[in-house]
């Protein structure tokens, strides 16, 4: 065990690899194709499972290679290390990466392009797997971007569908916003430390100048913002919706959007230095948290509720990550990961199933679909928060921590679980209960989408009793269960769950009011945030770019260029009536020349 132990590398260069393989020779292998490439997330995952029987919080195993020599003494380094947080990522990355090809074997069966679809998939895992064990920001940042890559191709995989292809480019672009912001904290931190290891960072980040910390702090934030879709780069997340669903399960659920906590929480003792950049992430993942659930309450699309969703829940994160409480923050995000991929593996069984994303025409598949029914049950409650649910222990844990720091905040994430339990109840009526709304032929999928919501709701239902054995492997502060927090979010998750079952029920009649239903209308569009982007940011820079295109680069540039040809035709033609042929003109005009010439000469020697 510990020579496979040591080959840290292989857990990326053999997905690496793998995708390689599936994108030459998938057409060869033909069925047997999401087999081979179900090989690299087990590998990942059967890394870190070992890695965490080992036990590595005290004994990190590491390796690093020399990258890029710059000058004669310093020098980049790209190197990995596997400590108990690290194992624990390269579990949940593996685990929900080998369930989603699994289960992709039966959603995507007989779609066009699948050697395509499964080797971004490889790839996909490699380039997380990377980010995860990488020893320093090198390593990580080319592990981001790799994945920032995977996430465009697997959103646009349809490709020919105009919105597909519209939501793959604004993921990338929105994302490399928050790219931006974390290549510049690479660039502050190298300028001041000369050392992006994660080792030399720590050991200097005591002696920084605190102007320095929070820079770089700040920084780090703005690309864990973007990559995680935080407020005001979330924008991307719910159009990302367009790639297939079993994509949404492992990028926008589980694994590629929990990178910006990741992030944080990697480089916790430099993050942690700077109370401007901590009271800042408190801010973006409180409005986050609020925000996107009261988006989610009204939406009529499956996936975008849980779009919304996703990016609530990642925003409780991102609050506990601002009042200190990390491991609070990667408790969540494991739990999250659980049964967030188990909600969206269940509305692609629904879709799949019932041939519509559309709430309002669904209705009644609980008895049509029982395994997807109960799955969606487990995995609704462990999101509500309901005990002993996965949800209940870490979103309870980051409630309390919040109430302890700052009870203002602690108020407004109240509110939205008061809110998750609301959209989760009213889903789950309008999907799963009462009367059948469509005309399809509602149907159970096979075997390979049941079994990875059954392995996905075991999941949601035990993994929140792992706690404190989470928190003592990745070295995190564990509290224990406050009762008051406990009862009172139940409280607010039974009160939300009657709240909106009576909703779905009822039909929306209050929406019939003006008012409130252009308020509906603008949650149901995230508050108009796109909207305000086009005309706070596209429309200036389009407007600037139309002046500049047709004033500087038309009239001046383009006019200049243009215009050389036609100049030197007209000073040719003006010098072309010297040449006469008359040699009484040309010896004139040579005399005059001459004089001239000396005129000039006796001029500039005179002030010699």
């Amino acid at each position: 065990m510990a020579a496979f132990l040591d080959l840290g590398w292989l857990v990326v260069l053999l997905p690496m690899l793998l995708a390689v393989v599936v994108a030459l020779f998938g057409r060869v292998l033909g069925r047997f194709t999401p087999a081979v490439a179900i090989l690299a997330p087990l590998w990942v995952l059967a890394y870190g499972v070992l890695s965490l029987v080992e036990g590595l919080h005290d004994a990190p195993r590491s390796g690093s290679v020399e990258w890029l020599t710059v000058g004669a003494a310093d020098s980049l380094t790209v190197g990995w290390a596997v400590d108990g947080l690290t194992a624990v990522m390269l579990v949940v990355v593996g685990l929900v990466a080998a369930l989603v090809v699994l289960f992709s074997v039966g959603y995507m069966h007989g779609e066009n392009g699948l050697p395509r679809y499964f080797a971004s998939l490889c790839l996909f895992t490699a380039a997380m797997s990377m980010l995860v064990v990488a020893d320093g920001l090198v390593g990580l940042f080319i592990g981001w971007e790799l994945v920032g890559a995977c996430s465009y191709l697997l959103i646009g995989f349809w490709f020919t569908r105009p919105a597909a292809a519209k939501a793959a480019v604004k993921a990338f672009l929105t994302t490399r916003v928050g790219d931006v912001g974390l290549l510049l904290a690479l660039a502050l931190l190298w300028r001041e430390v000369g050392d992006l290891s994660y080792a030399g960072l720590f050991a200097a980040a005591p002696s920084l100048a605190p102007a320095t910390v929070t820079g770089a702090s700040l920084l780090l934030l703005v690309g864990a913002i973007g990559k995680s879709a935080q407020f005001p780069l979330q924008i991307w997340l719910p159009d990302a919706m367009e790639g297939p669903t079993p994509v949404s399960a492992l990028i926008h659920a589980a694994t590629m959007v929990a990178a910006g906590v990741f992030l944080i929480a990697r480089t916790w003792p430099l993050f942690s230095l700077s109370p401007d950049a901590l009271a800042m992430t408190l801010a973006v993942g409180g409005l986050t948290a609020i925000g996107a659930a009261a988006a989610a309450l009204v939406q009529t699309d499956i996936k975008k509720v849980l779009a919304y969703s996703t990016i609530s829940q990642l925003g409780f994160m991102f609050a506990a990550l601002g009042v200190g409480a990390w491991g609070a923050a990667v408790f969540h995000l494991v739990t999250h990961a659980a049964f967030k991929a188990l909600l969206f593996l269940g509305s692609g069984s629904v879709i799949h199933g019932s041939g519509t994303q559309e709430l309002e025409e669904m209705g009644g598949l609980f008895r049509k679909m029982p395994v997807t029914g109960v799955t969606w049950l487990i995995g609704a409650g462990a999101l509500a928060g309901l005990p002993p649910l996965a949800g209940f222990f870490s979103k309870d844990e980051i409630l309390h921590d919040v109430a302890l720091a700052e009870p203002v905040w602690a108020i407004l994430l109240f509110g939205a679980s008061l809110m998750t339990a609301f959209y989760v109840a009213r889903t789950t009526r309008l999907a799963f209960f009462d009367a059948y709304r469509g005309d399809g032929h509602p149907h159970e999928g096979g075997w390979s989408m049941r079994l990875p919501l059954i392995a996905l709701a075991t999941l949601a239902a035990a993994v929140g009793f792992a706690g404190a054995w989470l928190a003592e492997t990745i070295g995190a502060h564990h509290g224990s269960l406050d009762l008051r927090v406990a009862a009172a979010s139940t409280l607010l998750a039974v009160l939300g769950l009657l709240a909106g079952w009576k909703v779905a029920g009822a039909g929306h009649p209050g929406l019939k009011q003006p008012r409130l239903a252009a308020l509906a209308d603008l949650m149901r569009q995230g508050w108009g945030a796109d909207r305000l982007v086009e005309r706070v940011l596209l429309a200036p820079v389009a407007s600037a770019s139309q002046f500049l295109y047709r004033f500087v680069d038309r009239q001046a540039v383009d006019g200049i260029a243009e215009g050389t040809a036609p100049f030197a035709r007209r000073v040719g033609r003006a010098f072309s009536s010297l040449q006469s042929g008359d040699a009484q003109w040309y010896a004139t005009m040579l005399g005059a020349g001459a004089v001239a010439l000396l005129a000039v000469v006796s001029y500039i020697g005179r002030g010699l």
